[in-house]
């Protein structure tokens, strides 16, 4: 492999690295070698046929695209058409369902009688006014006062706890944003204005944008195999976990994982929906995935169908990070790490592992337009000074689409 003919070398092949890698190549003409240390491409949002059922499935889970961004929408069409798609999300809590994220058919569903947005409003406020206006100091406090105590014990308590391991009180109220009450009966599980399912699937995006004379993939090569053979002035997109990139010399980052167990059925139809939530604690998944639904257009052949349970747990150093824990202790630990890239000029860290941040897919392709703009492209018109400091500084920092 001669990586040090390559003007960039990605690492990581998911959306944040595809993307630098096909603008590199289509806006600047220049060669780019993508390293990605599993076999394939498209990083969790890889999509591959399950040859058991004939139903495409989401290898790392369910991922819907939508976005609010028309740049993010018109880049990502170059690669692929949408369906209209609508995702919808249900939750089995003590043996009923409910309509997920809550709306005015959940709330009346909790309370077993009909409400007017208003009466909802009303009843939720009570129960957060009840729970205490102390403060606010773990995440039970946020989640109350954001959708009351019945609400929250039927739909959150039991979930969070499993998806997280630790009592609710025992974790901090920045785990979470303010928990969304719609107070009509719209159950929508995302408000944005674009969405959809790519007509293909999510690997062929990846196919189409990788597919150009100047781009060449690598896969099952893992980067710190191949680092030695990288020249110093060669830029290096980096996608991979900050901490490992610096021998954890400041501490191991705490992630979040998830562990998937596939099971096919001779039904056409297991649960009636792409997902569906299990919230009691006593229920050992999260969820169940069954991706037949993600795609009603396409004609499946045969009844036969393919779900995945999932399953949460803290990461260990050889399993996939799912979802940043970001403690303060974390917290402290990146800032660590931040410094040290100011050795490391070449290097822009960006995407979820990179940064230390959990991006939708959405945001981790507007991050990676804009690190493109701002920063890749100064290095090469000769400005080191943005190409260095700067395109670190953006790329770590918060970035929207």
């Amino acid at each position: 492999m001669q990586l040090e003919s390559f003007d960039v070398v990605v690492v990581g092949a998911g959306f944040f690295g595809a993307v630098i890698a096909e603008q590199v190549a289509s806006k600047l003409g220049r060669s780019v070698c993508v390293l990605d240390r599993r076999s394939h491409i498209g990083g969790n949002a890889y999509s591959e046929v399950d040859s058991d059922s004939g139903v495409e499935v989401h290898r790392y889970g369910t991922h819907i695209f939508h976005t609010n961004s028309d740049t993010v929408w018109r880049y990502l069409q170059r690669f692929t058409y949408f369906t209209d798609y609508r995702h919808r999300v249900f939750t089995v809590a003590n043996g009923r369902v409910y309509s997920m994220p809550i709306n005015l058919a959940t709330v009346c569903a909790a309370f077993g009688r009909i409400m007017s947005p208003d009466e909802a409003r009303a009843v939720i406020a009570a129960e957060a006014a009840a729970h205490g206006a102390a403060g606010i100091n773990n995440l039970e406090d946020k989640a109350i006062a954001s959708v009351g105590r019945t609400l929250y014990d039927l739909l959150i308590r039991g979930y969070t706890q499993k998806q997280w391991q630790t009592d609710p009180r025992d974790l901090s109220a920045d785990i979470i944003g303010r928990l969304p009450v719609r107070f009509t009966f719209d159950d929508r599980y995302f408000a944005d204005r674009y969405e959809g399912m790519p007509v293909d699937g999510y690997t062929a995006i990846f196919r189409r944008m990788l597919d150009h004379p100047k781009v060449a993939v690598e896969l099952g090569v893992d980067y710190f195999d191949v680092a030695d053979r990288i020249n110093p002035g060669q830029l290096v997109i980096y996608t991979g976990p900050i901490d490992r990139f610096f021998g954890y010399a400041c501490g191991h980052l705490g992630w979040r994982t998830v562990d998937f167990a596939r099971e096919v059925h001779d039904v056409a139809d297991f649960q009636g929906a792409a997902v569906i939530n299990y919230a009691d604690a006593e229920v050992p998944f999260t969820r169940i995935h069954e991706f037949r639904h993600l795609h009603p257009e396409r004609a499946h052949l045969g009844p036969r169908t393919t779900i995945y349970r999932e399953y949460s747990r803290f990461a260990g150093r050889n399993d996939e990070p799912y979802y940043p824990i970001n403690t303060a202790a974390d917290r402290a630990m990146l800032a660590s790490y931040h410094a040290m890239t100011a050795a490391h000029p070449n290097v822009i860290f960006g995407g979820r592992l990179g940064s230390y941040k959990y991006l939708d897919m959405h945001q981790a392709i507007g991050a990676a337009l804009k690190t493109f703009e701002h920063e890749v492209e100064p290095f090469f018109a000769g400005d080191m000074r943005t190409g260095g400091t700067a395109a670190r500084r953006h790329a770590l920092s918060p970035l929207s689409a």
